[in-house]
């Protein structure tokens, strides 16, 4: 191409919201994988396809309902007795199905089904592109509080009540980032495309090293340079962008392979 289409303006917001929204999903992903909740993306995901759908007969924003559909589903998790990964389970479950039939019952509704399903990442317009540098940067702001307080919870689970200490706001916290991280992702790449950028980068990348900070760089490391292999490779062959992304995911999941360093 004498005119390559990845450095077109038309193309640049597009292109730097999507790198910003891998480098987060495959950071929140990590964590989720540590605490066990790595299907928390997709079960998110799903719900906040179902409440993007519900924005049109509402006459509301779709990052609203969206956002409010996955708030309320994580809050609710939070409030039973023994929360697991099953329950996002039963989110995926609950959000395909409500999206499905709220699609096929809402005027324009399968349209803007299927664009929260595969993505509209090329649409972004810079009010994206801001979101998604805010949810990077809220990420590392809140690392240095929040980190320690997750690896403690994993690994000594009863650290807190032993110590009354409150550790509801490090849970709210975390809570929010993965709702704001599986909106974002959802309305920017789809609901498939995002979940595999929460679930391969920090898959293989525990697989690979043993530090806690060096799966985190590497997650994050894994997940910017697959995006940026995908956009590439889309914008050269002419093909949508959520598909050969997942595709290059998948294959790059084959570096599990490799010999751990020790």
């Amino acid at each position: 191409m004498s005119d390559w289409l990845l450095f077109d303006p038309m193309f640049r917001v597009a292109f730097f919201t999507g790198l910003a929204l891998a480098v987060a999903l495959s950071l929140t992903g990590a964590w989720l994988r540590l605490r066990g909740e790595w299907l928390a993306a997709f079960g998110l995901a799903q719900i906040a396809a179902a409440g993007g759908i519900l924005a049109l007969p509402l006459g509301v924003p779709v990052t609203l309902t969206a956002t409010a559909a996955a708030a309320v589903a994580a809050a609710l998790r939070e409030l039973l007795p023994r929360p697991d990964n099953s329950h996002f389970a039963l989110m995926i479950l609950l959000g395909w199905s409500a999206a499905l039939i709220l699609a096929g019952n809402v005027h324009h509704g399968q349209v803007i089904g299927e664009s929260l399903l595969r993505g509209q990442l090329y649409f972004s317009h810079p009010g994206h592109l801001a979101a998604a540098a805010t949810l990077v940067i809220a990420l590392c702001a809140s690392l240095p509080w929040l980190q320690p307080r997750l690896l403690r919870e994993r690994f000594f689970p009863d650290w807190f009540s032993a110590n009354r200490i409150p550790a509801w706001p490090h849970r709210l916290l975390f809570s929010a980032l993965v709702v704001f991280s599986a909106v974002l992702g959802t309305i920017a790449m789809g609901a498939f495309p995002a979940f595999a950028l929460f679930f391969v980068p920090p898959w293989i990348a525990f697989s690979l090293v043993r530090g806690w900070n060096a799966a985190l760089a590497l997650s994050a490391g894994l997940g910017a340079v697959l995006y940026c292999a995908a956009f590439t490779l889309a914008m050269a062959l002419d093909q949508p962008f959520g598909p050969t992304l997942v595709l290059l995911l998948v294959a790059a999941s084959m570096l599990r392979l490799v010999p751990p360093r020790d």
